[in-house]
């Protein structure tokens, strides 16, 4: 296996990780840690040390990554409002990854 490859999944696991810990004694802050660049700051970084200077890979991602905020919205507003209501966390993952599903198509569309 490709030792770039093995750090690249090393310092992904190490972040998720972090932030569950977190997400123990402080949610709210770890909610915030979460949804923060993080995950597209490190795809980022990949994307470039893989492909340096493709300007066009970089803007056609972080265009993806700006439309599919508005299903991610959605996902979290769904979840948010069941576990209002005190639904179980399964129920809540599957009518949350739907919300994210049915938006993410219409993203896809208009796109």
């Amino acid at each position: 296996m490709d030792v770039k490859f093995l750090i690249k999944l090393l310092i992904t696991i190490v972040i998720i990780i972090f932030c569950s810990q977190i997400g123990k004694k402080a949610p709210a802050f770890a909610g915030l840690i979460a949804t923060a660049p993080i995950t597209t700051l490190i795809v980022l970084l990949w994307l470039w040390s893989d492909k340096p200077g493709d300007f066009k890979l970089m803007t056609d991602y972080t265009r993806g990554v700006l439309w599919g905020i508005i299903p991610t919205v959605f996902f979290f507003i769904t979840a948010f409002l069941c576990f209002k209501k005190q639904i179980s966390i399964l129920p809540t993952v599957a009518f949350s990854f739907t919300a994210w599903l049915i938006t993410a198509a219409i993203h896809q569309i208009f796109v």
